[in-house]
């Protein structure tokens, strides 16, 4: 019989991931925001180890009832840039069609944590659909769509299908990117037949995966990565800076190193955004930026990702990396190596 994930305060008592004293304390929690832990991270789970990093990111914590002033239900603006239900339309060529709001396993700092989940804001129906995708036809300067949400593989395949055959009959949109974690947080599900239903817009296809830690990299994770790829599927990174969790260049390094040797391009470490009860996850940005420098230099160009803060409300993602260069006078410079020495390069 299938085993289920564990969705529910009580279920992660009955499976020993939390103390009978602990639960009434995180009912509060579970009423509030969405959980739920595959079979697959259940496994891995090191119940030895008080600081597991599959626990940190799925596991709730009265931590997340604490909540900031600057902390906001929609960090990122998604809901100032939605002409219509369905669309974010942030950046000039591409668009999120968020077609479902709910996901496999649900992170604990999730920055859409107020929309996803059986409360969040749901799966469109046939004709929000029909209206998303008459928004992308009528705007010409649209080149990529961003399948996310939630999580579009928890669509079926026939599901999956029918939307990309409504982006095949759009020729403008050149480009489908889907954003997921399914490949790492339940592998058994990326088949034939949803990997056929992915590409079957016949556009080039991007899968951009989502894992923070080398703990989730299995041999499972990678057979259904490379499913995707083999199947022409070009396949990127994303990972958010966690506190606590991969906060270490030398866990970074492991993590960059294996997306590489799976075929999977590091793209974006996300600096955490600030979502409501949050706060236990973030670290600075100095921090953020001493340890995105400690991977230059020693790690290979194939496997540095792009440093970037999501700007609050919706003012989109800017690159926060340190500065390695900058001007003394017209036209002369002070570059700075990996190692930190600093020389003078001066331009034409």
């Amino acid at each position: 019989m299938k085993r289920r994930s564990l969705t529910s305060v009580d279920d992660l008592q009955t499976a020993g991931l939390i103390e009978a004293a602990e639960a009434e304390g995180l009912r509060d929690v579970g009423s509030r925001y969405a959980i739920a832990i595959t079979p697959t991270l259940v496994d891995l789970i090191d119940q030895a180890d008080q600081h597991d990093p599959i626990v940190a990111q799925f596991v709730p914590t009265k931590d997340e009832l604490v909540q900031t002033a600057d902390e906001n239900a929609d960090p990122i603006g998604d809901h100032a840039h939605s002409p219509v239900e369905g669309i974010v339309h942030r950046y000039p060529d591409r668009v999120l069609l968020k077609a479902v709001h709910i996901c496999p396993v649900y992170c604990r700092f999730c920055f859409r944590r107020e929309m996803v989940g059986p409360k969040g804001d749901g799966t469109l129906s046939a004709d929000a659909l029909e209206r998303a995708l008459d928004y992308i036809r009528a705007h010409a300067e649209i080149w990529e769509v961003i399948l996310t949400g939630g999580d579009p593989l928890v669509l079926s395949p026939r599901r999956l299908a029918a939307i990309m055959q409504g982006l095949a009959n759009i020729p403008h949109v050149r480009i489908v990117r889907f954003h997921t974690r399914v490949p790492v947080v339940d592998p058994g599900h990326v088949d034939q037949v949803l990997v056929d239903a992915i590409r079957s817009s016949g556009k080039t296809t991007y899968v951009a995966l989502h894992a923070n830690h080398p703990r989730e990299m299995t041999p499972e994770a990678k057979s259904a990565c490379a499913r995707l790829i083999d199947s022409g599927i070009v396949m990127v990174s994303q990972t958010v800076l966690l506190k606590g969790i991969n906060d270490d260049a030398a866990v970074l390094t492991d993590l960059m190193r294996t997306f590489v040797e799976w075929r999977i391009k590091p793209y974006y470490l996300h600096h955490p955004d600030k979502a409501p009860g949050t706060g236990h996850f973030r670290v600075s940005i100095a921090q953020g930026q001493a340890i995105v420098g400690a991977l230059r230099g020693t790690l290979s160009g194939l496997c540095q990702p792009t440093y970037v803060l999501d700007i609050p409300g919706g003012y989109g993602k800017t690159p926060i990396g340190m500065a390695t260069i900058s001007a003394q006078s017209a036209g002369d410079y002070l570059v700075e190596d990996y190692r930190g020495a600093k020389h003078r390069y001066t331009d034409g």
